[in-house]
């Protein structure tokens, strides 16, 4: 009997984190495959982060970790148990790598070179002989169960895979990790009997075209609550105004948990927006009188009471029917009450998306229920494994979604060599 051969479909985080795994599960007994369909291997690596590569999160409990995934949460918590942050860590430190913790809890190469990340799984691939094929899209994939039997559990010797090009290769196993909305995964899941969960995009900014934020690109807000108006959908965190609207952790984490609901409205809706979290409309109101009543010299345009930027503060100002150079004294209360409503409650017309900084996260693929998270192997067709964002998983912005991507992959890997091997799998 040949020795076993194991396939990687997709050649991203998630596809050489699978390979790397599978090779090292083999020990030497063994080939892996890692077919790209584009010359560009590991490319959302190379521009996550802005170039510097966001590896993973440091939350280190599982139980915490999971809250991070719109999609997902639940199948996660006990992959995390058998490969966390933590974990993602240490193996980079075999590789000679070393991250590094930002405030908010974020890890990057201490190199801030995303180029760091992709030598590290380049060099490991090649020292553990992985054949790399680029440019090896896949047409048609099927099971090959042995002659005279029925395909399904139990039967599967193999699979069957056609290339684009009209050549032929043989799996003893399959790991399926094509990624999602520009992926091919779905399409091959289903040739092998997955259901597929529609796929749309998660992360992505709001695209405004509304007079209070003209000539404001680049300015930040700390803290702000934005919600879509008439749903429970809300967020919290910092907010960054773009040239073509808004951005940041605020509407990326909306963006993220309410990606199939803004889908379904074709991403046109209103956003409310409370620029200090800390006030309602009658607690801004009262401050403002009261601010009024210590400074009542002081032009409203450039004296406020809440901690925003200067020039937003403005924008407000005039949104509310003021002149900036009116003094505090001459502000009605009427002027004061729909103020109160541009700090607390600001509605803005949202009409359309835009990806963030070159990179996209899909909500939909497989369906989790179809899926063993014990080992990422396929509940439908044995032998067939999957990992990364081919599945129906998605976490928020900050690194939660490339550890998804190696938790998932190191499953699939590790899972797809003991079983080619014929040892006890990673259940228990």
């Amino acid at each position: 009997m040949s020795p076993p051969h194991i396939l990687v479909v997709g050649a991203g985080a998630a596809g050489y984190f699978a390979a790397i795994s599978a090779a090292e599960g083999l020990a030497g007994n063994g080939t892996v495959t890692l077919c790209e369909a584009t010359a560009h291997p590991l490319a959302k690596v190379r521009i996550s982060g802005g170039g510097r590569c966001n590896v993973t999160h440091a939350c280190f409990e599982p139980r915490e970790l999971k809250k991070n995934y719109p999609r997902g949460a639940r199948e996660l918590h006990g992959a995390f148990h058998r490969f966390g942050p933590a974990d993602t860590i240490a193996w980079f430190e075999r590789q000679g790598v070393t991250l590094k913790v930002e405030p908010d809890g974020r890890m990057f190469p201490v190199s801030d070179d995303s180029e760091t990340i992709v030598s590290a799984l380049s060099t490991a691939a090649q020292s553990l002989n992985i054949t790399l094929r680029l440019q090896s899209g896949i047409r048609k994939v099927e099971a090959a169960p042995p002659q005279g039997a029925a395909p399904g559990a139990g039967s599967v010797m193999g699979f069957r895979i056609e290339l684009v090009s009209g050549e032929f290769l043989h799996a003893d196993r399959l790991i399926v990790a094509t990624g999602g909305l520009k992926g091919s995964g779905p399409s091959l899941a289903e040739m092998l009997g997955h259901s597929i969960e529609s796929p749309v995009p998660s992360l992505f900014t709001f695209n405004i075209d509304d007079p209070r934020l003209e000539g404001l690109a680049g300015i930040s807000v700390e803290d702000v609550v934005a919600r879509v108006d008439g749903s429970k959908l809300k967020q919290s965190g910092p907010l960054l105004i773009t040239h073509w609207g808004m951005s940041g952790p605020a509407v990326l984490k909306l963006s993220a948990w309410g990606a199939r609901d803004l889908a379904a409205c074709n991403y046109r809706f209103t956003l409310a927006v409370n620029f200090s979290p800390s006030h309602v409309r009658d607690t801004a109101r009262s401050s403002m009188l009261a601010h009024r009543g210590r400074h009542p010299r002081r032009q409203i345009g450039g004296s406020t009471p809440f901690q925003l930027p200067g020039r937003l503060w403005a924008q407000l100002v005039a949104a509310a029917g003021a002149t900036e150079s009116t003094p505090w004294t001459q502000v009605s209360n009427d002027v004061i009450a729909r103020l109160a409503d541009q700090v607390v409650d600001a509605k803005f017309q949202v009409t359309g998306k835009s990806t963030h900084k070159e990179e996209f996260v899909t909500c939909g693929g497989v369906r989790l229920n179809e899926v063993d998270f014990r080992t990422m192997e396929s509940r439908k067709c044995t032998g067939l494994y999957f990992a990364g964002e081919v599945l129906d998983i998605d976490g928020i912005t900050g690194g939660f979604n490339f550890q998804a991507a190696w938790t998932t992959g190191w499953l699939a890997g590790r899972s797809a060599a003991l079983s080619a091997l014929g040892k006890a799998d990673m259940r228990g």
